[in-house]
């Protein structure tokens, strides 16, 4: 553990005192630390044994996923199955049924390990990143329909469980990948193939299907938002992700026939906006507000779009509009990253670049690139309503969170979070920064955008289910967090974490756990203390 000296002046440099005593954390890398390019965390890959040792259960569900055959997507055509067994079936009996599928998977796991004699590589595998399953990521199964209940079976660890020896020794149980019930079934008679058979014609098929579907749902006359939302939780098809966002958003009305008079109207009246108070931002009032925009946009990521004189202005104009139209809380930093993935989704469709990130925005018809702006404008604006107490007078909705954030922590993995009080890490430390930026500077831009697509899914997606991504964001470097045992190191790992090569797969998992704690804790009336 470092020295107190040590650790007050490492704490001076990190932070920096704003009204209401809230202390920002900025200043860590960022886009996302690469430990491959900056060769850093070199002592985070593990070494292997020298002697063979017993392959051990796996401590976090992504070990968990990793070591699992069982093809765990309900596909598409299994959506109203689901939804009727959530209708008719008792819980105690589901919940019983998936602790039988995983009980006896895991009897056929500890058999099978017994059986394979343990080496240097393998016990290496274990310990890395868990590879694809197949030729391409397995999507993620998308959650039942809301209004139909919840099938995830999954039991709160704060209930009724009591440890064996091995999670003595070692901590809380894993936290498993639930299974819904036509699967469970489905495992219980010796389980469907391994996703890792599927070919990559097969996947494109599943791809084109989900596509199919979309654009279906969106041809018609009056778009049933629940079914887009269901549809949308695993992930939205790049080509129709512009329209379902600001569909989702609450943007553009469900009624097709009143779309194109919503833009017109939305637009017009944005540009309305500009015309009347971007002038403003040379008045003596508002000239330190300017000021720290034009100062923040070049610090936004990815630095090749934002850094086109043509983007530059856009973002100032959004930001500076936003925050005379909002005097509550004015901009904060923060703020701005936020309009980001917004824009790129949108400008995307008059691109040829398939990354987004290094297009020339310049190329860009000037009128499609106003509608471009205006879109951002507003959807940005209905997000920021979602969320604004994190960015009123002393931040109480960030405060609240980071508190509701450590309670959970302490009731899933009470080890975790003793080993971060032990040392002296305090949430704030780290966290402030992944509910003031939706973890936008934790991990890529492409993952921002997937990210999304289930947040605008989600009931309260940017505020209450950020929350247990975040806490299934911090458990996902369990180990890595264990293996600390000093203030400094700690902290450097938790504002740099290793995210920099993660995709889909990576965020199709940390999705499908947090939405594991949010089934588990949600409703429990003292999972976290307000």
């Amino acid at each position: 553990m470092a020295s107190d000296g040590a650790r007050k002046q490492f704490w001076k440099r990190s932070n920096s005192k704003v009204p209401g005593s809230i202390q920002h954390v900025y200043g860590a890398q960022h886009p996302p630390f690469d430990p491959l390019l900056h060769g850093t965390l070199l002592k985070a890959t593990p070494k292997a044994p020298a002697t063979p040792v017993k392959a051990k259960r796996g401590s976090t569900f992504q070990e968990f996923e990793s070591n699992t055959s069982d093809a765990w997507d309900a596909g598409e055509d299994d959506d109203e199955l689901l939804a009727m067994a959530a209708e008719s079936l008792n819980s105690e009996v589901v919940m019983e049924t998936a602790h039988r599928v995983l009980r006896d998977h895991s009897q056929r796991r500890e058999q099978h390990q017994l059986q394979e004699p343990p080496g240097p590589g393998r016990e290496q595998h274990q310990l890395q990143e868990p590879p694809s399953p197949g030729p391409e990521p397995t999507p993620a199964t998308e959650p039942p329909p809301v209004a139909s209940g919840d099938l995830r079976l999954v039991k709160s660890v704060s209930e009724s469980h009591t440890p064996g020896p091995a999670e003595s020794a070692s901590g809380p149980a894993p936290l498993h990948r639930s299974q819904s019930l036509p699967q469970a079934a489905s495992a219980a008679l010796g389980g469907p193939p391994d996703p890792g058979t599927l070919s990559s014609s097969a996947l494109s098929e599943r791809e084109a299907f989900r596509l199919d579907k979309f654009k279906q749902l969106l041809a018609g006359p009056n778009t049933d938002l629940e079914e887009l939302r269901r549809l949308s939780w695993s992930g939205i098809p790049k080509p129709v992700r512009p329209i379902t966002w600001k569909l989702l958003s609450g943007y553009l009305p469900a009624n097709a026939e009143r779309r194109a008079a919503t833009l017109q109207r939305k637009r017009e009246e944005y540009f309305a906006f500009v015309e009347h108070y971007y002038d403003a931002r040379n008045d003596e009032g508002h000239q330190d507000t300017y000021r720290q925009i034009h100062i923040d946009i070049p610090r936004m990521s990815p630095e090749a779009l934002t850094l086109q004189p043509a983007v530059t202005e856009i973002f100032e104009r959004i930001l500076f509009i936003w925050a005379i139209r909002h005097p509550a809380s004015g901009y904060v930093q923060g703020i701005n990253d936020l309009v980001t993935p917004f824009f790129v989704v949108f400008v995307g469709e008059h691109v040829e670049e398939e990354d987004v990130d290094i297009a020339d925005v310049s190329r860009v018809p000037a009128d499609v690139l106003r509608n471009v702006e205006a879109d951002t404008y507003w959807c940005t604006s209905r997000l920021l309503d979602g969320i604004q107490d994190n960015y009123t007078f002393a931040q109480p909705g960030i405060q609240l969170k980071v508190r509701m954030l450590e309670e959970l922590v302490s009731r899933i993995d009470e080890q975790v979070h003793r080993h971060l009080e032990q040392h002296e890490v305090r949430y704030l430390q780290f966290a402030f920064r992944w509910m003031n930026n939706l973890l936008m500077r934790e991990v890529p831009l492409r993952c921002t955008v997937r990210l999304w697509d289930t947040y605008q899914s989600e009931p309260e997606g940017f505020s209450r289910f950020h929350l247990y991504v975040c806490a299934a964001f911090l458990l996902r470097w369990r180990r890595e967090i264990l293996e600390e045992r000093d203030f400094q190191e700690l902290l450097l790992l938790l504002q740099n974490l290793p995210t920099a090569r993660w995709g889909d797969e990576e965020v199709s998992l940390l999705l499908a756990e947090a939405y594991r704690l949010k089934f588990a804790f949600a409703d429990a009336p003292n999972h976290y203390k307000k």
